[in-house]
C-alpha cells in the first residue's frame, strides 16, 4: 500500500521496538501543522466578521447568509471529506496536507472573486472539500512522529493554531474589515470587487506558503498494521474501491470496537451540540439576563477566552502526563475528569446572579473543554488502526462537526418550544446544558475500562 512503511524492529529477545522519528523532524512538523490550523481558523472567524458586508453587498436574505456560513460545509465533509480522509491512509501525508492547504489558499482568494450568491457558496463549498483532509492527516501524522507518552503534549501544542486563530482572527481581522471600509467597488474587466473581497484575495497567500513549508517535513514511517486488526479490503473491484473510499472499512473497524469507540462518539456528539448552543447563544444570555451591551461582551468575553484557553492548554497537558504514570487509560481518564469539570462549570454559569460570575465560570468551562480534547484526540488516534486512521478520525470529527452545527437550533427549539418566554433564555440553557452534559460525561467514564484493556492489548503487541 502506497505510504506505507513498516518502522518496527525486533530487539534481541525478538520483541518489536518502534523506531521513532528525531525530536527535530517530529516538533517541524507539528509547527507547520500549527501554522495550518491557524489559517484556517483566522479564515473562519475573519468570514463571519465580513458577514454583515456580504449580506449588504450581494442582498442576501439571514437565510443565506446563514447557509452560506454552515450547511454547505456540513454536507461538503460528509460526502468529500471521509473520502478525502483516505488519501491520509494511502499516501505519504505530507503531500495531502500540501495540497490540501495549497487549495484553501487558492479558494479563498477566489471567494474574494465572487459576483453572486451562488459563487459565494461553491467558493465555501469547495473549501470545505479542500480543508476536509487537514485534521484527519494531520492527527494520524502525529500519531506516527510522536511516541504515545509524548504523543498528548503533542495534541496540547497543536491547540495553538487553533487558540491563535479565534483569539488574533477578532483583532487582525477587525483592523482589516476597518481599514477597507471606505475602499470603494473595484472593476477588473467584467468582475467587481468590493472593498472587503480584498480581505479575502489576500488572506489566501499565506496558506500558498504554508503548502511550501509542509514539503519540507519528514514524513514518518508507518507502523505495520496490528495482526489481528480490521484490515482494509483489497480487490473486490471498482465499487468495492469505492466503498473503501466512502469509509466503508473504517466503519467496520469502529464497529468491530464498539465498546471503545462508541462511549468516545457519544460522548463527543453530545458535548459538541452543548458546547456550539451555547457558544451561539452566550451572548444573547448575557443580553437578557444581565443587561449588557455586544460590547461590553465583547471586552470581556476576549479576555476570558483567551485566558481559559491558554490555561485548559496547560492544564491539558500537565494533568495527562501525570496520569500516564499510573494509567494505561490516561487519556480516556482525563477527558472524563476535564468532562466533569465542564458539566459543573457550565450549569453554575447559567445559575450566577451576576455577568462576571457568569462570565467567570464560562471561562472555567471552556479551560476544562480545551484540557479534555487534547486527551480525548489522542485516545483515538492512540488505538485506531493503522492503515485507516486517516478515516476513523474523519468520522469522529465528523460527530464534533456535524452534531455542533445543530447545537445553536436545539437550544433554540428548547426555548420556543419547552420555556417559550424570550426573557427566560437562561432556562433552555440550564436545561439543555443538565441533560447532555451529565450524559456525556457518563459514556466518557463508560470508554474508560474498554480503552485501558485496548492500550493493553495493543502495547503487549508492541505498539
Amino acid at each position: 500500500m502506497a505510504g506505507v512503511v513498516v518502522a518496527a524492529h525486533p530487539d534481541a529477545n525478538g520483541a518489536v521496538e518502534r523506531q521513532w522519528p528525531s525530536s527535530g523532524s517530529a516538533y517541524w512538523a507539528l509547527f507547520v501543522i500549527v501554522l495550518a490550523t491557524f489559517l484556517t481558523f483566522f479564515d473562519a472567524v475573519t468570514f463571519g466578521m465580513l458577514a454583515e458586508r456580504i449580506k449588504r453587498d450581494f442582498g442576501l436574505t439571514d437565510s443565506q447568509l446563514g447557509f452560506l456560513a454552515g450547511p454547505a460545509s456540513i454536507i461538503c465533509y460528509f460526502f468529500v471529506g471521509i473520502p478525502l480522509a483516505r488519501l491520509a491512509d494511502i499516501y505519504p501525508r505530507k503531500y495531502v496536507l500540501a495540497g490540501g492547504t495549497a487549495l484553501v489558499g487558492v479558494i479563498i482568494s477566489l471567494g474574494g472573486l465572487a459576483q453572486s450568491f451562488g459563487q459565494f457558496v461553491g467558493s465555501r463549498v469547495f473549501l470545505a472539500a479542500g480543508g476536509s483532509a487537514h485534521a484527519p492527516s494531520s492527527y494520524s501524522l502525529l500519531a506516527d512522529a510522536f511516541p504515545p507518552r509524548k504523543l498528548t503534549r503533542a495534541f496540547a501544542l497543536l491547540q495553538f493554531g487553533f487558540i491563535g486563530g479565534t483569539t488574533l482572527g477578532p483583532l487582525i481581522g477587525g483592523m482589516l474589515v476597518m481599514a477597507t471600509a471606505s475602499w470603494g467597488a473595484t472593476q477588473l474587466g467584467p468582475l467587481t470587487i468590493f472593498g472587503w473581497q480584498w480581505i479575502l484575495i489576500i488572506m489566501g497567500l499565506p496558506s500558498l506558503l504554508v503548502a511550501l513549508m509542509f514539503l519540507t517535513v519528514k514524513e514518518p514511517a508507518r507502523m505495520a498494521p496490528v495482526a489481528d486488526a480490521p484490515q482494509v479490503a483489497t480487490g473486490g473491484g471498482f465499487w468495492r474501491s469505492v466503498a473503501t473510499f466512502m469509509g466503508l472499512d473504517a466503519f467496520r473497524a469502529i464497529n468491530a470496537k464498539p465498546r471503545v469507540y462508541y462511549p468516545l462518539f457519544g460522548a463527543l456528539a453530545l458535548s459538541a451540540v452543548e458546547t456550539f448552543g451555547l457558544q451561539f447563544w452566550r451572548v444573547p444570555f448575557m443580553i437578557r439576563t444581565f443587561g449588557w451591551n455586544e460590547g461590553q461582551i465583547g471586552a470581556a468575553l476576549g479576555a476570558t477566552i483567551l485566558v481559559a484557553s491558554l490555561s485548559g492548554l496547560l492544564l491539558g497537558g500537565i494533568f495527562v502526563e501525570w496520569l500516564a504514570k499510573r494509567y494505561k487509560d490516561a487519556n480516556v481518564r482525563a477527558a472524563t475528569c476535564c468532562a466533569a469539570g465542564t458539566t459543573v462549570c457550565t450549569i453554575a454559569a447559567i445559575l450566577m446572579p451576576t455577568a462576571w460570575g457568569s462570565l467567570i465560570l464560562f471561562g472555567l468551562s471552556g479551560m476544562f473543554g480545551i484540557a479534555g480534547a487534547v486527551p480525548q484526540n489522542a485516545a483515538v488516534q492512540r488505538v485506531a488502526p493503522n492503515d485507516m486512521r486517516g478515516q476513523v478520525t474523519a468520522f469522529y470529527l465528523f460527530m464534533f462537526t456535524f452534531f455542533g452545527a445543530m447545537g445553536s437550533y436545539v437550544v433554540g427549539k428548547v426555548q420556543d418550544v419547552v420555556i417559550g418566554d424570550p426573557a427566560q433564555l437562561w432556562k433552555a440553557l440550564l436545561l439543555t446544558a443538565s441533560v447532555l452534559m451529565p450524559l456525556a460525561t457518563f459514556l466518557m467514564f463508560r470508554a474508560i475500562k474498554p480503552y485501558r484493556e485496548e492500550v493493553g492489548r495493543l502495547e503487549a503487541l508492541g505498539r
